[in-house]
């Protein structure tokens, strides 16, 4: 289970260090073998999966009809953009850049903990999005049920 936020610095190679929290959690629960790809909901932002996770992803995805665009879309920006990266012997991870440059992820970023995952965030979405309040509105009946 991945949880916390932490401030990361991508090198000027595009390499991001594992923070030394994570790295144990990494080297159990995927051989330190990760998949990144696109948050197809959120700008500014890119997944992180354990490589296991990311197969029940993508397996999910990939069984979706074809026939219907959003569909496609998901495949494109999850399955078709997924890249597997391991860390070096100094537990950094290469971004492709191409994901790097679509984000907007640059010098400073975010890493999020999200459970079966990580998010990695450009400075400036994270910030964008994490000023945001839920409003009244907004809230679900599956969050009306939590005790906040």
């Amino acid at each position: 289970m991945f949880q916390g936020e932490t401030a990361i610095t991508i090198d000027d190679k595009g390499r991001l260090a594992i923070p030394t929290a994570y790295r144990e959690l990494v080297a159990g629960a995927c051989a330190n073998r990760l998949v990144i790809t696109y948050n197809p909901f959120e700008a500014g932002c890119l997944w992180l999966f354990p490589y296991a996770e990311w197969e029940q992803v993508r397996d999910q995805v990939n069984a979706l009809p074809k026939v219907k665009a959003a569909h496609r879309d998901l495949q494109m920006k999850l399955v078709g953009a997924a890249a597997v990266v391991e860390p070096d012997s100094a537990a950094r991870l290469l971004l492709p850049a191409s994901q790097r440059a679509t984000t907007g992820i640059e010098k400073k970023a975010v890493l999020l903990g999200m459970g079966n995952k990580f998010e990695l965030w450009s400075e400036q979405a994270h910030l964008a999005k994490i000023r945001q309040t839920i409003g009244e509105d907004e809230i679900t009946e599956d969050m009306a049920q939590l005790r906040l």
